[in-house]
């Protein structure tokens, strides 16, 4: 894994040093396809504008517009060949593409408008501005390269061909006698383009700062300033069209040469960089190369003794580890294995000595902990069995005094003691469940499905809560008739316990598709959305039995009951804020309903259910 990444590593950074050259080279083509044919049309839209404007003040003649529109639409047809060659190098520069392609598509509906006199001068400007606007977002787009010189100079480059647009912006505006609103926007344009020449000169280079700084000290840009100032001041100066028209065009030529210098600047500094890649490559290539002689030397050997070890300890962890726990769960005499391994090495020796030892001490506490847990069990269940003979003495004497009993007072205490002495008995047969056995109580015959339902309630404290509602006639199978009837105990008893005392708990059953199916539904608070999976979880999979965790007694009581018998056990969210606990019990449990004139002739001799001691 170490020289694998070392090869990645090297793979990376020739690829990535590469791709900068790569990109770097090209810029040139970007400036062929996409630059270079968008300052053209910025130019050939300039000029239209600017004729447009004349013709508007009538200064214009309609020929020499319909020529300028034919230059236009031939700069325009040209950047659009061009662009599809290069527009593709990614999402942002198609983007910005495609918005240059829907603006400049619209001079048709500008050139209407000033043909039907529909547009003034100031709203004929206006919409040229918005197309050369676009134009020059994606002079900025594509000028974006990983060379920061570069892309400095190109940027302010670009800031100062913008200065040349604000420029022929006020000469259309600038021409005759000027409105108001044309005076306005007109001095707005003046203040950014002073300001931008004003920054972008200080951040040229002296190569590309000196033609502007020519520009702008000559005596043609201060008498430009002195009649700007005047049509600001609302005059009109002579010889404004001319003195524009000579500072466009020296301005154009300028930016030209600037972005053509910096266009032949990225192609040395393009080698340069691939120059340093060749090299980092090559040294890292001899490097990885080294460095995988060396591993695969020196590594050899370490490979073949881990190889063994590794062997080993698979052999121990899958082999010998399960099988003495398999003989500890039955309670055999197991002999630890021992992990022998003969290694040169003395890191690899003390790793398998010392994996040996974990597992001495790994088999002891899983002996241990067997021990405890066989220990523990055989302390429930003899606790359990105990207190279910004391019990059952227990009803007995309590029945025979039912019997005898005259008083209403003191047959109501004895019907309380009896009710008592029954839940005490299932909580020795809670004990009974944690301890691995099973309970001793059973039915001989199938029990309908409704008295199961009224025998766990009359189990629970608060039994006069639960409202037990009428359901099908179905049977439950004897063997299962004690295990249920303890499971749909501990989640009645569950639902009065964390449910307000003045709320019922509602116990329902029908026959389901595969079975049959009880409900035990409460009104209390309810539990989040993780208390119910982890619960459903330990349902589903019933876990080992933890000492130290009391609290859910009841629930590991009830995994254990739903497991014996294939009984899914779930709980879900009330539609009244509480819990719904879903019991569904196998169809092999379940028995039809028997013969209702049977069935009434045989309650008059016997009752319903029978509990029969188990040994």
């Amino acid at each position: 894994m170490p020289l694998a990444s070392m090869v990645v590593l090297w793979g990376v950074i020739t690829a990535v040093t590469a791709s900068e050259s790569l990109e770097l080279r090209q810029y040139k083509t970007v400036w062929t396809n996409l630059r270079l044919p968008a300052y053209k049309v910025i130019t050939e839209i300039q000029r239209e504008r600017l004729i447009s404007a004349r013709f508007l003040r009538n200064s214009a003649e309609k020929p020499a517009v319909a020529a300028q529109r034919l230059r236009t639409d031939a700069a325009r047809d040209a950047f659009k060949q061009l662009s599809v060659k290069s527009k593709d190098r990614s999402e942002e520069i198609r983007t910005q593409v495609d918005a240059v392609y829907t603006q400049i598509d619209r001079l048709d509906a500008v050139r209407g408008e000033i043909d039907t006199g529909l547009s003034d001068r100031l709203h004929t400007v206006e919409a040229y501005n918005a197309i050369i606007d676009t134009l020059f977002g994606l002079h900025r787009r594509v000028a974006m390269i990983d060379d920061i010189p570069i892309y400095e100079q190109s940027r302010v480059t670009i800031d100062m061909s913008y200065a040349k647009e604000l420029l022929t912006r006020e000469q259309a505006l600038g021409l005759g006698t000027v409105t108001r609103a044309e005076r306005r926007l007109f001095t707005q344009i003046t203040g950014n383009r002073r300001f931008l020449v004003d920054q972008s000169l200080g951040e040229l280079d002296p190569a590309l700062r000196d033609p502007q700084v020519a520009l702008i000290t000559s005596p043609a840009y201060q008498r430009l300033r002195m009649m700007e100032d005047q049509i600001i001041a609302g005059g009109t100066p002579q010889g404004w069209l001319s003195t524009t028209d000579g500072l466009a065009r020296s301005f154009q030529e300028a930016q030209l040469r600037a972005s053509t210098t910096l266009n032949e600047r990225a192609e040395p500094v393009a080698d340069e960089v691939l120059s340093r890649a060749f090299l980092l490559a090559g040294t890292a290539l001899a490097l990885v190369i080294v460095s995988i002689g060396f591993s695969l030397r020196m590594g050899n050997r370490l490979s073949k003794e881990l190889g063994t070890l590794r062997l080993a300890a698979l052999e121990v962890a899958q082999e010998r580890l399960p099988h003495v726990v398999a003989k500890l769960r039955k309670g055999e005499t197991v002999e630890v294995p021992e992990v022998s391994l003969t290694s040169t090495t003395v890191e690899i020796d003390d790793v398998g000595k010392a994996f040996s030892t974990v597992q001495q001490t790994a088999v002891e506490a899983a002996v241990g902990q067997a021990q405890l847990s066989e220990g523990v069990g055989h302390v429930f269940r003899n606790l359990a069995r105990r207190s279910q003979t004391l019990l059952h003495r227990q009803r007995i004497q309590l029945a025979d005094m039912q019997h005898r009993a005259t008083d209403p007072g003191q047959l109501d205490d004895l019907f309380k003691l009896d009710h008592l002495t029954t839940r005490m008995r299932r909580h020795a047969e809670g004990l009974i469940i944690l301890s691995g056995a099973t309970p001793g109580r059973g039915w001989s015959r199938p029990v309908p499905l409704l008295d199961v339902a009224r025998g766990a309630a009359a189990e629970v404290e608060d039994y006069q809560r639960v409202v037990v509602e009428p359901m099908s006639g179905q049977r439950l199978a004897g063997p299962v008739v004690g295990d249920v009837i303890h499971l749909i105990a501990e989640l009645i008893e569950n639902a009065t316990v964390y449910s307000p005392a003045h709320t019922s708990v509602f116990v329902r059953g029908d026959a389901a598709a595969r079975g049959f199916a009880f409900e035990v539904e409460d009104r209390g608070f309810g539990m989040s959305d993780e208390q119910l999976t982890e619960y459903n979880e330990r349902l589903a999979s019933p876990p080992e039995f933890d000492l130290a965790d009391s609290d859910r007694l009841g629930l590991f009581v009830v995994s254990r009951l739903a497991a014996r018998h294939d009984i899914r056990v779930t709980l879900r969210g009330s539609p009244y804020g509480g819990t719904t606990a879903i019991v569904l019990i196998p169809e092999e449990h379940v028995a039809e309903p028997e013969d209702e004139a049977p069935r009434a002739a045989q309650q008059e001799s016997e009752r319903p259910m029978r509990v029969v001691r188990s040994d």
